[in-house]
């Protein structure tokens, strides 16, 4: 890793946070502990060996530690040093929301990413203790991407790239852009189906809870300052 060469504290923690990738990993972790494969959908264009020795860095600065999640291989999960990044990273969530929000770009549409989003802030309590599942179609996607599952029990909402099986309790259909906007909080769940760029069908009581399944972050509620509308 590459480093200013100077002993200011600024210039130090510049060096672990500013690096690129870093920021993106304590994102993900201050969520709480994460597994390898988990922080690897958070990061799709990081390949592992990349991410596996980043890792090594991070542990080695005293930013992240290893911790038991009841599996052969240990999960990750911030150090009290790094837990004090966090507020860091939500401000530069903030700035982002309120300055770089725009029409996305080809590149920024990234399938991956939308549905890991989806299954790891989705709220699965919110349709109740009992077993719902959710079917999001993709309709602008070639038939292998188009369909996916979100199976809520326990506690948990699992992605599913084949259908489970049982009973499908909430449809929802748009495109992948679209779904990019809502979760981004471009566009509202309810002005999505309204303008009909989302569909939402199913059972009425896991209609009525979407908007609390999709978890959308305070984030979402701040306003862009660039005079656009994307997702408009």
């Amino acid at each position: 890793m590459k480093s200013y060469g100077q002993f200011c504290p600024v210039a130090k923690a510049a060096e672990l946070f500013c690096e690129r990738w870093n920021a993106l990993i304590v994102r993900d972790l201050a969520a709480g502990p994460r597994r390898f494969s988990e922080l690897k959908r958070g990061v799709p264009l990081m390949s592992p060996s990349l991410l596996s020795s980043r890792l090594k860095w991070l542990i080695e600065e005293g930013v992240i530690e290893r911790y038991d999640m009841g599996e052969k291989r240990p999960g990750y999960r911030l150090t009290e040093a790094g837990a004090e990044f966090v507020p860091l990273v939500e401000a530069l969530g903030i700035w982002g929301q309120r300055w770089t929000r725009r029409a996305l770009k080809e590149h920024e549409i990234d399938l991956g990413l939308l549905v890991w989003g989806l299954e790891s802030g989705s709220d699965p309590g919110a349709f109740g203790p009992g077993r719902c599942l959710v079917r999001l179609d993709l309709t602008d996607q070639v038939d292998s991407k188009r369909f996916w599952w979100f199976l809520n029990q326990k506690g948990t909402c699992e992605l599913c790239v084949d259908d489970p099986g049982g009973e499908v309790n909430l449809y929802l259909a748009c495109t992948l852009p679209d779904a990019i906007y809502l979760l981004r909080g471009d566009i509202s769940p309810s002005r999505a189906v309204e303008t009909r760029r989302l569909e939402v069908l199913g059972d009425s009581w896991a209609m009525r809870r979407l908007p609390d399944w999709l978890n959308l972050g305070p984030l979402t509620r701040i306003a862009s300052r660039r005079g656009e509308r994307p997702g408009a």
